[in-house]
């Protein structure tokens, strides 16, 4: 008389796993997918602002224009942002061989 009713149905208690949420995706983004971060995309993308929602965008390559913050936080307010820079690379004034001021532009180039 000494045994419990899980004892007679012969069932083990497990601990209940909460499921993961069905918007999360189970596999890293692809080009275009909505993402959270830029660790939910996919190796050479990042998760960027496209207007309201972010997606998983190309990591910009050598030659390629990308955005210079002169302010601190002014990165938040854009409604299209890039990806920053791929590694090796740095984002600087692009070199004109014209006037100065013909272009304001900024690159991807390298250090």
């Amino acid at each position: 008389h000494g045994t419990t009713e899980l004892d007679e149905i012969g069932t083990e208690v497990l601990p209940r796993r909460t499921p993961a949420p069905a918007w999360l995706p189970t596999a890293k983004g692809e080009e275009g997918d909505f993402c959270l971060r830029s660790s939910d995309c996919a190796a050479g993308l990042c998760c960027a602002r496209h207007f309201w929602s972010k997606i998983c965008k190309p990591v910009l390559r050598e030659g390629q224009v990308c955005t210079r913050h002169r302010r601190k936080g002014t990165h938040s307010l854009e409604i299209f942002q890039r990806c920053q820079c791929a590694e090796g690379l740095a984002c600087r004034l692009q070199r004109e061989h014209g006037p100065a001021d013909a272009s304001r532009l900024h690159t991807c180039q390298r250090h």
